[in-house]
């Protein structure tokens, strides 16, 4: 298999992780949105939505968008429960991190981090990540009050989407140290068995 993506992506950090954990064989090819090599001809003949990370298949078909790359690796492994409602609350927090989560973490974190970002980094952006991302790390933290991981009593590929970006927040400004909940799980999940930090290259 070919994992396109960004070695400073969290997105593209999701599926490299689990692939880890699971011990497969792939090739990573870096495509970089910083220098526009994703809305380069070549790759958009790849992925038409020019966007990493992009999984191509050993016969040649490509699957995009970070968690549905998740879903589909994670099939019939223990990084999908197999119940259907805990199944259930794993897909809702990867809806949750897509939609409620990612926009202002992530991308609080790109506006801070990235030269060519910064014109986008307006004090009203700025505020508008730094409270919805505050809203959802809250979240998370109150269902980490209770629980020690996001569905099923276990490690799974919610956890995996979740910590891409969580565990780099601070890089946004965000003060993890207000959410001890989520710090503990951020430890969680470093110790589940495989893991590899967001550096990591097979």
């Amino acid at each position: 298999m070919i994992l396109y993506g960004m070695i400073d992506s969290g997105n593209c950090y999701k599926p490299r992780l689990l692939m880890a954990k699971l011990g497969l064989v792939f090739t990573n090819v870096e495509v970089s949105s910083h220098t526009g090599e994703t809305r380069k001809a070549e790759f958009v003949a790849k992925n038409p939505n020019a966007m990493v990370p992009l999984l191509e298949l050993d016969d040649g078909r490509r699957l995009a968008e970070s968690n549905a790359i998740l879903l589909y690796l994670a099939e019939g492994t223990r990084f999908l429960p197999a119940d259907k409602y805990q199944r259930g609350l794993a897909y809702q927090w990867l809806f949750f991190e897509q939609y409620s989560h990612e926009p202002y973490i992530a991308v609080r974190k790109a506006l801070l981090t990235f030269p060519e970002r910064a014109r986008d980094a307006t004090p009203e952006r700025l505020a508008v990540t730094l409270e919805r991302g505050n809203k959802a790390l809250g979240v998370m933290n109150r269902h980490l009050e209770d629980n020690a991981f996001f569905a099923g009593g276990a490690f799974s590929v919610a956890d995996i989407a979740l910590y891409a970006y969580t565990h780099a927040a601070e890089q946004g400004g965000f003060q993890l140290d207000a959410y001890p909940a989520v710090a503990a799980w951020l430890n969680r999940v470093q110790a589940d068995p495989g893991h590899v930090p967001i550096e990591w290259l097979p």
